[in-house]
């Protein structure tokens, strides 16, 4: 997907662009009401819009809209190729719209509008239609028994599942946990981030005009230690699917136990590390996607390659080829200005956050390479930036910057590479690039991670499963695994007499 409009042409259409502020509750549009906050564009620091600042209530509103959905079975026992065809038609509606979504998120944080088009917009609808063509095929079982019984496994969906998403792929993200809750048939209450709630009630409201039923996808608008902690506190929601911060995560599971024992699934927080063995066969393509990895969406990606771990022989060589590639490969500018790669950190107290890291590394003696600053632009941008020089002691290779900070780590061969790469209490990816196949195997083997690439970076389809070690989270996103997750199973044994 590609566009052909200005940079002029695409500020006409975001200024002329009307959309929702309120909730999105049994079927339709809820006004905000009297509370509010404030959405700042990240790219030039002014006020977007206003958007209703949820309550309790509005979570035990959407709540018990869902449950009554599901009660009355018009969603969950449809036939699922009549589920799959509304899903279908859902996902073709998110690539009609695609112009809206592009604007939506761009605006509110400052994803370039290039990567809205070409990225997150044809990958939200890919997630929804395959989760659609999954709907009618969750098998059940029946059990080998003695004569005189009859067992059978059936499998059915959870009932309410309250969605938690990030800020930084604000409709992606929202697809990944919504199209599998949808597909085995579950209510959904979706809370998007603060920074990002926009484009999800656009979702909710082409949900229902590509059929599907009321109080089926709901969406609360508000702070997440409101109406988050509301909605994980909720005694009528049956799972939590989260993707944010470590530090949340872990209270989601905290309010799962002080309220219904609910199911929770988590996606967390990284420090991926980027492995590069001497035996590297292109240094060149190593090199593009190390920068990639960390640069790409502005670095503020839960599976960030932050860590460049760096064989001794090529550490020299690969730093100064990094250095010439990706002192210019990503350029901050006007995130709707189609050439632009690199848009602005999604806050003001997050862009701070980012360079206060760089300080840190400056203070802990890494070496700067190149940026460390941020540009002469309105905005909360930062100027791509690499370290060299670093040890996994430092602040900077432990704690994840969320950010377009790479940091140059040399290792000596395989076996300190991955005690390195294991050092750290994430462990959502990591990637090693190497031409013996004994030494990638061991690397997938011993490396504490759910996601292993091997002479790539960031690849994968649908059926890849998404999701960490340790700190980094539980669960999986995308793949039959995280269709199933959302369903529970029943077991009948019959006695036949």
């Amino acid at each position: 997907m590609t566009t052909a409009l200005t940079t002029s042409e695409w500020h006409a259409r975001a200024k002329a662009l009307r959309y929702a502020t309120g909730h999105f509750i049994d079927g339709d549009h809820v006004a905000p009401g009297k509370a509010l906050f404030p959405v700042i564009n990240p790219a030039t620091g002014e006020r977007l819009c206003e958007v209703a600042a949820g309550t309790a209530a509005d979570i035990d509103r959407a709540v018990a809209s869902g449950r009554r959905a599901f009660a009355n079975g018009s969603w969950r026992r449809m036939a699922p190729r009549d589920r799959m065809a509304i899903l279908c038609k859902f996902a073709d509606l998110i690539e009609a719209n695609a112009e809206r979504f592009a604007i939506l998120d761009t605006l509110v944080m400052g994803k370039p509008i290039s990567d809205m088009l070409n990225i997150d917009i044809p990958s939200a609808a890919l997630t929804f239609k395959y989760f659609a063509e999954l709907s009618d095929k969750m098998d059940g079982s029946v059990t080998a028994t003695a004569s005189d019984a009859f067992h059978y496994i059936l499998r059915e969906p959870l009932g309410v599942v309250g969605c938690i998403v990030p800020w930084n792929y604000p409709l992606l993200m929202a697809s990944w946990k919504v199209a599998p809750a949808l597909a085995a048939g579950n209510s959904v209450v979706l809370k998007p981030a603060e920074q990002s709630p926009l484009s999800a009630l656009l979702m909710a409201e082409l949900f229902s005009e590509a059929g599907g039923p009321p109080g089926v996808f709901n969406v609360v608008n508000g702070m997440g230690e409101t109406v988050g902690s509301a909605l994980a506190l909720h005694p009528n929601v049956n799972k939590i699917a989260f993707t944010g911060s470590t530090e949340v995560g872990k209270l989601m599971l905290v309010y799962a136990g002080q309220s219904n024992m609910k199911r929770v699934s988590l996606e967390c927080g990284g420090k991926s590390p980027q492995i590069f063995l001497r035996d590297l066969a292109d240094m060149d393509r190593a090199v593009t996607y190390a920068i990639n990895g960390i640069f790409g969406n502005m670095g503020e990606v839960c599976n960030a390659g932050s860590r460049l771990l760096i064989d001794k022989p090529i550490a020299g060589e690969f730093i100064e080829r990094f250095i010439a590639k990706g002192k210019t490969a990503y350029r901050p500018g006007d995130p709707l200005d189609p050439s632009t790669n690199m848009g602005p950190m999604v806050t003001a107290s997050h862009c701070a956050r980012v360079v206060d890291y760089i300080g840190r590394g400056k203070k802990d003696g890494a070496r700067l390479e190149f940026g460390g600053d941020t540009p002469n632009l309105p905005g909360n941008f930062v100027n791509p930036t690499l370290f060299s020089g670093v040890n996994n002691r430092m602040t900077i290779a432990q704690e994840e910057i969320f950010g377009p900070v790479a940091a140059a780590i040399e290792v000596d061969g395989i076996e300190e590479a991955l005690a390195i790469a294991n050092d750290s209490i994430y462990g959502l990816a990591a990637s090693v690039w190497t031409e013996n196949l004994n030494t990638a195997h061991k690397a997938v083997r011993d490396l504490e991670a759910g996601v292993i690439w091997v002479n790539c970076f960031d690849h994968g389809d649908m059926t890849q499963p998404f999701g960490g070690y340790k700190q980094s989270g539980q669960g999986r996103d995308k793949c039959l695994e995280s269709l199933l997750s959302y369903t529970q199973t029943k077991s009948a044994w019959i006695h036949l007499g």
